[in-house]
């Protein structure tokens, strides 16, 4: 209906910004003209919208212009139930409880479809203390000082202003600004020890999204590696699942050639194609077999002595 895509347009200028023409139109699923005509219809509503042309032009809403009724329907707030439902199975915090019983008394009736469950992220209990401790130092904005071990097994003493709490790649992590290199780093909340909140103030306001975007351009050293792996039939449901690759081609005894793009030095995926033991062969690239090999070597090489 257009009066749902006029409120979604004008939520999303609010939200982006300057946008142009061709970005709504894909956006929306319709064409430049009709946008055209949606942000006339805004205007004349009473919208502030502003056109800008040139490279750089699009639509934007004024600055002062705020939204003050109720934009969220019954469907809105069930995927925003489900999705701080889901949270709360990762991070238990007295806050979160009680919006989530805020939500519920505002959708009594309504029927959730999705359900989140985070609940691995809390089977770490003295992960929860950390959590605690860093969500109050972004909020009371004070500088925090722990003991740090890297994947290079050296642990240092890392003294930063917290900026945002993460959970990606199985794990949580601290976005943190660290004033002596005047860089945002990402901390794994699992190789934290001796966690202290200062008394100082941070030096300077960060905005997370901001933040996360400057460390994503700039500190994302990960080094990417395809392999390419030959798999028995009987593992084809667990690669698809554990290892997120593609079948490239598959052969008439049912096993299948199988791709992936991982991390070079991350652990899971390595442990994953180990654990496979002799139902999955590594075809290339040739460093990665030797890898395989020469920590096959160091595992027998620790049971040869056994009787």
């Amino acid at each position: 209906m257009k009066i749902d895509r006029l409120l979604a347009i004008t939520i999303y200028l609010l939200n982006h910004k300057r946008t142009s023409a061709g970005d709504l139109a894909n956006r929306f699923e319709v064409s430049t003209r009709t946008i055209m005509r949606d942000i006339d219809s805004l205007c004349l509503a009473g919208i502030p919208v502003i056109s800008t042309f040139g490279v750089d032009g699009g639509y934007e809403i004024m600055k002062t212009f705020q939204m003050e009724k109720q934009v969220a329907g019954e469907i809105d707030y069930s995927f925003i139930l489900a999705a701080l439902k889901g949270l709360s199975t990762a991070y238990p915090d007295r806050e979160l409880e009680n919006t989530i019983e805020k939500l519920q008394s505002l959708g009594e009736n309504s029927t959730q479809s999705i359900v989140i469950d985070l609940g691995v992220a809390n089977e770490h209990k003295g992960i929860n203390s950390l959590l605690s401790m860093l969500s109050h130092a972004i909020k009371i904005e004070h500088i925090v000082e722990f003991t740090y071990t890297n994947t290079d097994n050296i642990t240092k003493s890392a003294v930063v202003e917290p900026v945002s709490i993460i959970y990606k790649w199985y794990h949580w992590y601290l976005l943190a600004y660290q004033p002596s290199h005047e860089t945002y780093c990402l901390y794994k909340l699992i190789r934290m020890e001796h966690l202290t909140i200062h008394d100082q103030e941070n030096t300077m306001l960060h905005i997370p999204k901001d933040a996360m975007h400057i460390w994503e351009s700039r500190n994302e050293t990960r080094t990417m590696t395809t392999i390419k792996l030959r798999c028995s039939s009987s593992i084809r449901s667990r690669c698809l699942e554990y290892l997120n690759g593609t079948i490239i081609e598959e052969y008439s005894d049912g096993d299948f050639l199988y791709e992936i793009m991982v991390p070079e030095n991350e652990q899971f995926w390595f442990g994953t194609v180990l654990s496979f033991g002799d139902k999955v062969k590594i075809i290339e690239p040739p460093e990665i077999i030797e890898r395989v090999v020469a920590t096959c070597s160091e595992v027998i090489n620790q049971y040869k002595n056994i009787e």
